[in-house]
């Protein structure tokens, strides 16, 4: 459903909620997001420019967040990346599909696509870095 780009730059925000001290380079991320150094830093760069990052050179350079996770929406994060319409796109692909020409999937597809798309708009990066630490520690004490 998201585009890779999107999925990457979730996780790299998401790895840079979890380091809130300290500025991270991008090739600490990619290592530990299993993401291509170059596309990541591509994804950074434009992150950057939508205000969501902030960037330094040098020795004590790197990434870090430019908002609290708590402030940062998904949809912000995804935005430069999807279709203006995403999730809202005709599911079988049609370029003109509505409550006034659907397709055939339109009448299933829709309450989906609205509840996906009300999830962008509503969940922070703080949220899916919780909802992170809560599936990691339930894996961690199975066993």
């Amino acid at each position: 459903m998201l585009s890779m780009t999107s999925r990457y730059a979730l996780r790299a925000l998401a790895y840079l909620a979890s380091h809130p001290d300290r500025q991270v380079f991008a090739h600490e991320i990619a290592a530990e997001t299993d993401i291509p150094t170059n596309y990541l830093s591509k994804i950074l760069h434009t992150l950057a420019r939508q205000g969501l990052v902030k960037s330094g050179r040098g020795r004590r350079g790197g990434f870090r967040l430019a908002l609290p996770p708590d402030r940062i929406v998904l949809k912000q994060v995804i935005a430069p990346f999807e279709d203006p319409e995403f999730p809202r796109d005709c599911l079988l692909g049609r370029p003109f599909c509505s409550d006034n020409s659907p397709c055939q999937a339109h009448a299933t597809w829709k309450p989906i696509s609205e509840q996906v798309s009300h999830f962008f708009q509503t969940a922070t990066l703080a949220d899916l870095i919780r909802r992170e630490a809560v599936s990691t520690s339930s894996a961690a004490g199975m066993g």
